[in-house]
């Protein structure tokens, strides 16, 4: 399939140090970064204190069991399998959690995204997804003889340039995307230098919000988007419509930077490779949790393997 872009308009750059990035990939197999010696060592929770049975697997053996789970595409018994037989290789005397705890504790779980720099100014770049499922009610119509439709979520993603996830939100199919574009810019804590969205992003809210944050708005505006006449309501947005008409919605593109919105979408692509299109979890809380691991592992991956930064435009 040919590109649509005119060739006039792409970029064209080659990957600096291909030797050290290439290495960098193979590193993203290694299974020990993703059992790390701070994981074993936190793997036992402290005592409560309390009465009754006390926990076995502390938090973040939970979320070291279920990053091994996506990073290798298992179910949750093969999980189980597959870490017991880590462990005991690794010769420690520790025990997997079986796949019960698992599915149990998986909606119990407060996992927080995590990312590198977080006190750097940020370009935000946000657009969002759907992901299949199977939800509670779905599954056990399935299993009774019913009918069992299969629904979607919806995963809204932001990004900085570089591609490491700033922001994440997972939420129902029928959820509008500027409402939760709004959502995003509120979990980055950093500074944001500009917001860059697509056509359903294209509210008076979505411009407010980023001139609440002093950031620059690149928010393309739909095909049949007008000047507003009920006074200035938005004059950023006014603004983007009348420079669109004047020279053209290609050219605007590149000058205002919007192809950047490419971003976003090669970490859709990343998350539907590596993690897969849908949620395996049925439960909603549980589902939110591994859309968190999701993303954290995407991140760990892009910062062990990403190319260089000194990347040459040819």
């Amino acid at each position: 399939m040919k590109s649509r872009v005119h060739p006039r308009f792409k970029t064209k750059y080659r990957v600096g140090k291909w030797a050290e990035y290439e290495r960098s990939l193979v590193q993203r197999g290694d299974i020990t970064i993703w059992v790390s010696s701070d994981a074993l060592d936190a793997w036992k929770p402290r005592q409560s204190r309390k009465r009754g049975g006390q926990r076995k697997y502390s938090n973040v053996g939970i979320e070291t069991a279920l990053t091994m789970r996506l990073v290798f595409n298992l179910p949750l018994r093969q999980t189980e399998g597959f870490l017991r037989s880590l462990l005991a290789w690794m010769d420690v005397e520790l025990e997997a959690p079986d796949h019960t705890t698992l599915s149990r504790r998986s909606q119990q779980l407060d996992v927080s995204l995590r990312r590198h720099d977080s006190n750097e100014p940020v370009h935000l770049i946000v657009d969002s997804t759907g992901l299949s499922i199977v939800g509670e009610g779905e599954w056990a119509a399935a299993k009774h003889g019913g009918k069992g439709i299969r629904g979607w979520k919806k995963l809204h993603l932001g990004v900085d340039r570089s591609g490491v996830i700033v922001a994440r939100v997972l939420t129902e199919s029928i959820v509008d995307d500027a409402k939760i574009g709004i959502d995003m810019m509120e979990q980055v804590d950093s500074r944001i230098l500009s917001v860059t969205a697509d056509a359903a992003y294209d509210t008076i809210a979505i411009y407010e919000a980023a001139h609440a944050r002093r950031a620059k708005d690149v928010v393309r505006p739909t095909r049949a988007a007008s000047v507003s006449r009920r006074g200035r309501r938005s004059a950023a947005r006014d603004q983007a419509i009348r420079k669109v008409k004047k020279i053209g919605r290609r050219r605007w593109k590149k000058e205002s930077g919007y192809h950047r919105q490419g971003t976003v979408e090669n970490a859709f692509s990343r998350y539907k490779s590596i993690i897969g299109d849908r949620l395996r979890a049925r439960h909603p809380k549980a589902q939110e949790t591994e859309a968190v691991v999701a993303c954290n592992v995407l991140n760990r991956q892009f910062e062990l393997g990403r190319p260089a930064p000194n990347a040459i435009k040819v």
